[in-house]
């Protein structure tokens, strides 16, 4: 960037600026006033964006310099040609912007404060594994559009981790997305017009939603081991994200007014807070989740905070239950495996299929309005709908039968 600075020895005004990867220092006639700085910094605007459009004739905005002669252009067809991201296509001209390397480290340092400490890992990694290998050594004003649409390509080629297949489009979206903001912030504060405009993201298909039906949640929690029946009740019957179920604390369990008060999750072993505002919520608890609070109360209240833990008192770890309990369970049964969230979609598609409210649903789900509900569970939104809550307790106790408290949830 570039600066006025003075001069100690004469008190007169300096422009220092960078042009061609060199620091040029160039002394004014003009003392140190407001009035001067504020005249020579109109200048300066102009040097830049002279710089940075590929345009900048040293010579007629300094003759007498010695620098001048250094940067005489020599006769090229192509040499005040618009650039693309810092760079004159043919030249090597490059806009003096800092390293990606260095930059991206100011810009991790600011952002990292905003984000929980999952995300900052996989930002991270996404850097040192990705990012810094591929433009690491280029300055952030010369990169350009071509250079963003290439790696992508390449990224298109990648084996994912674990699997046989390529990277997909919503991961090589994640990747992209750190250095989309990475340079939009460069341009913004080196004043170049950013390579990404104009490169949307890559399409990501649709995908439906995957519930149990009721049958199935009812052979799951009766044959799952012991101490998760009372948990993928929970699960099952709340919409509860698998971070805030794991992050249940007692003192957010409201037995009185049967209400679960989601006020804080737990994401790679991390206490933090909700997933966004709207996440912090009460859900009701119908009688089955209630007497299933109930029996777990049982279990841990004197051993530790959380609901549901480990035997050292801790929260469960999301790959432990999903590998060694969930996905075995699954595929002992002869059912497709899923993903654990899916519980919270069944939890959506069950109080629809009820005929619950859909507001009351999305307050429940921790969303602001319906709109989601709607798009996600079209095709479970019944004609008919209620407003209490009460259509859920009909529809399990129907399924489910009198005895649901003792056979269901102890799963006698």
């Amino acid at each position: 960037m570039a600066s006025i600075q003075k001069r100690k020895e004469t008190g007169l005004l300096i422009v220092d600026f960078y042009f061609q990867g060199q620091r040029c220092r160039e002394q004014t006639a003009l003392t140190d006033t407001a009035a001067n700085r504020k005249r020579l910094g109109k200048v300066l605007e102009k040097i830049e964006e002279a710089i940075n459009s590929g345009t900048f004739d040293y010579r007629q905005f300094f003759p007498s310099s010695k620098n001048a002669a250094k940067f005489d252009q020599v006769s090229n067809p192509v040499a005040h040609l618009p650039t693309e991201g810092g760079v004159a296509s043919g030249t090597g001209l490059v806009v003096p912007t800092p390293r990606f390397a260095d930059f991206v480290e100011v810009w991790y340092s600011e952002k990292e404060i905003e984000w929980r400490t999952s995300h900052k890992k996989t930002v991270r990694d996404d850097i040192d594994k990705r990012l810094i290998p591929q433009f690491g050594d280029k300055a952030v004003g010369g990169i350009t559009k071509a250079d963003i649409l290439a790696f992508r390509a390449d990224l298109a080629k990648v084996q994912a981790r674990g699997k046989e297949v390529t990277l997909s489009n919503p991961r090589i979206n994640k990747i992209l997305n750190p250095l989309r903001q990475i340079l939009c912030e460069a341009a913004d504060r080196f004043n170049f017009r950013t390579p990404f405009q104009n490169i949307k993201q890559l399409k990501v298909k649709r995908t439906d939603v995957d519930p149990f039906s009721l049958e199935e949640v009812k052979t799951i929690i009766g044959t799952v081991r012991a101490d998760f029946k009372h948990y993928f009740t929970v699960r099952f019957f709340t919409g509860m994200r698998s971070g805030e179920v794991h992050g249940l604390k007692w003192k957010y369990v409201d037995f009185e007014r049967r209400l679960i008060l989601v006020r804080e999750t737990v994401v790679g072993g991390e206490e933090t807070y909700t997933k966004t505002d709207s996440s912090q919520r009460e859900i009701q608890m119908s009688q089955v989740v209630f007497d299933a609070l109930k029996e777990q109360e049982k279990s841990t209240r004197n051993i530790s905070g959380f609901v549901f833990c480990n035997r050292e008192g801790l929260p469960l770890d999301y790959k432990n239950v999903n590998n060694r309990v969930w996905k075995p369970l699954l595929r002992h049964l002869g059912l497709k495996v899923r993903r654990p969230y899916q519980c919270r979609h069944t939890a959506a598609t069950l109080w629809l299929a009820a005929g619950e409210n859909p507001e009351w649903i999305a307050r429940q789900l921790g969303h602001t309005t319906t709109e989601m509900l709607f798009r996600v569970y079209s095709r479970y939104v019944p004609n008919l709908t209620r407003r209490d809550g009460s259509a859920i307790e009909r529809l399990l106790a129907a399924n489910l039968g009198a005895e649901v408290t003792t056979n269901f949830v102890q799963g006698a």
